[in-house]
């Protein structure tokens, strides 16, 4: 039996309001709809199309994923998760590692530091030298990671996916 070839996507949210009346309820910046939008046109641009969006329930990231959406021209409804607003990189693998057996191709839009270790933590190093080289400089606001993998999602771990592009999108 064949490895099946999936594609994550690994992203932070946009741009936030500094205030709202919980963190959990701050909403985008003006530049942060841009920004995800941008994003979303250039995971499209990339042939990026995805059967599954796991992202945190917090209002910054829902509307995240609604610009991402937008830009990229995709219906798809996300599944929200408010675990994945405080997870750490551990618990947001294993929400991966959970995924349906039929998904091919996921994005998860979460929360920093834990975007930012979960890409660190996916890479294999082996893969696009100049994607590498901008994820270990930071995942700043819509800082998108997309890799490569093949197997099974139970068995997604440390260094087993393969970066194959880094994008941070200013709309």
């Amino acid at each position: 039996m064949r490895a099946a070839h999936r594609t994550i996507v690994v992203m932070r949210h946009a741009k936030a309001e500094q205030i709202g009346h919980t963190d959990f309820e701050r909403a985008l910046s003006r530049r942060g709809h841009a920004d995800g939008e941008a994003a979303g046109a250039w995971l499209a641009a990339l042939g990026v199309d995805p059967d599954h969006a796991l992202v945190s329930a917090a209002l910054r990231t829902r509307e995240t994923w609604s610009a991402v959406a937008a830009g990229a021209a995709w219906s798809l409804e996300p599944a929200l998760d408010e675990g994945l607003y405080a997870a750490g990189p551990e618990t947001a693998l294993d929400l991966v590692r959970a995924l349906d057996p039929s998904v091919e191709c996921v994005v998860v839009i979460g929360h920093n530091p834990t975007m930012a270790y979960l890409a660190s933590m996916l890479d294999d190093g082996e893969g696009d030298p100049e994607a590498g080289n901008a994820l270990a400089t930071g995942f700043p606001t819509s800082a998108v990671a997309v890799f490569a993998y093949s197997g099974d999602w139970p068995e997604l771990d440390s260094a087993s996916a393969r970066l194959t592009g880094f994008h941070v999108a200013r709309g």
